[in-house]
């Protein structure tokens, strides 16, 4: 384990920003591809569709990028480090597994930097990298505490399995072991599943994060997953398509099944202050992107809340949306609530104002302040959905006197959202 980093040495960290820059994703794709076949059972921890399409060396590589740029100023990653220690929790990533990722980054730096990765460089980059490990360590420990010794992974069955839409099934988990309790955890979280694929390398695990969809406070956890069309589990292309494990899951995975669960973990979620008791919500999702902000929603007409709250939510037709008919008994039942739902491309049979509200993708600019609370300066803003989507709709808040410290979005994969 290396020293403590020294002034001097931070000085050469950031002096090596311009390397990073020009070499950064070779040294990651190699360090990747040397550490696990060094050590394969760490197929069973990482992402086999994100190493096949260079998106986890090329995140890593952002990382390792912004860690070098503000090793002098390391508060600003604190949220990027935040959303990294709760996927990392949620995978059971432990103290050892740093020692073999520190130990294979020097020495592929080593390897491709040649005679570059000088002596003094090597020993600032070894100090730099288990600063930053042990920050992440501590969290990942205080983490690991919240879990009432829930600790690795749980057998879970799936007791039900429910169509919501065209492409959107909901799975309903219940312990295995009948004396585990079923945590409160925030709405909006999520839990990772880990599901044996056979295909890969001879058999491995693999995990996804997946929100919970519904309220707190149940014996049993549901998740909403979207399988993605035109893939077929058995063709050698579907490893490396983003919803291969969705499809195992709508395809190979039925009520009675087991699978293996995390206890919930995420920085997205809804949490009620003194400072926020009674403000309104604005609830923005796209797609199955409504799925964490289901959560949140269930718990606010759950708990019989009467913060204002709009739902807003894009879909391309009614046979898409899910939760639907959920939706209408919420409405029907809670004066506080709005929902306003885009459809882009309705159907003949899709009547507007009966199965949906306004024509087209998701578009604020068609909403009213009132519906959207904007003169209130505590409204508190939720979006989840595509990548691109969330940076509009928090481009579109902002235009209209939204602060981002009042928007919330959720991302997950590798990486973080961009920011505008």
């Amino acid at each position: 384990m290396a020293p403590a980093l020294t002034p001097a040495q931070a000085a050469v960290i950031k002096a090596t920003v311009p390397v990073l820059v020009q070499y950064g994703e070779t040294i990651t794709t190699k360090f990747y591809a040397d550490m696990l076949e060094a050590h394969p059972e760490l197929h069973n921890i990482f992402n086999n569709v994100h190493q096949k399409t260079g998106h986890q060396p090329r995140a890593l590589a952002g990382a390792l990028y912004a860690y070098a740029a503000n090793i002098d100023n390391l508060g600003v990653l604190s949220p990027a480090l935040e959303l990294i220690c709760q996927k990392h929790t949620s995978l059971y990533i432990r103290p050892e597994h740093y020692e073999v990722v520190g130990t294979h980054l020097l020495q592929t730096m080593k390897t491709v930097l040649g005679a570059a990765a000088t002596g003094e460089i090597l020993d600032a980059w070894e100090a730099a990298y288990w600063q930053l490990a042990h920050i992440m360590i501590n969290k990942e420990a205080q983490l690991y505490e919240t879990t009432n010794g829930w600790t690795d992974w749980k057998d879970f069955k799936i007791a039900k399995k429910v169509k919501e839409s065209e492409d959107i099934t909901s799975f309903y988990f219940e312990p295995v072991d009948a004396n585990l309790k079923i945590p409160v955890f925030k709405p909006g979280q999520y839990i990772s599943v880990n599901v044996f694929v056979d295909e890969l390398y001879d058999g491995v695990w693999q995990a996804r994060q997946y929100s919970l969809s519904d309220a707190p406070g149940k014996d049993y956890l549901r998740i909403s997953v979207k399988k993605e069309p035109g893939l077929e589990i058995g063709d050698p292309k579907s490893k490396t398509h983003p919803g291969y494990i969705s499809n195992i899951l709508h395809e190979k995975k039925n009520e009675g099944d087991v699978v293996r669960l995390s206890h919930p973990f995420g920085d997205f979620f809804f949490e009620e202050t003194e400072e926020n008791k009674g403000e309104p919500v604005v609830l923005i999702s796209a797609g199955v992107g409504l799925t964490a902000l289901l959560s949140i929603l269930n718990h606010l007409t759950e708990q019989h809340s009467s913060r204002p709250v709009t739902w807003v939510h894009g879909a391309r037709t009614a046979n898409h949306r899910a939760f639907k008919p959920h939706l209408d008994r919420l409405n029907a039942s809670n004066s506080y609530l709005k929902t306003v739902l885009f459809t882009s491309s309705p159907s003949n049979e899709e009547a507007q104002g009966e199965h949906f509200d306004i024509t087209g993708r998701v578009d604020l600019s068609k909403l009213s302040a009132e519906d959207l609370y904007t003169s209130n300066p505590k409204t508190q803003y939720y979006t989840c959905g595509p990548t691109e989507f969330m940076v509009d709709v928090e481009a579109k808040l902002n235009a209209i006197g939204v602060p981002s410290e009042r928007i919330k979005m959720e991302l997950f994969g590798t990486g973080g959202v961009p920011r505008v």
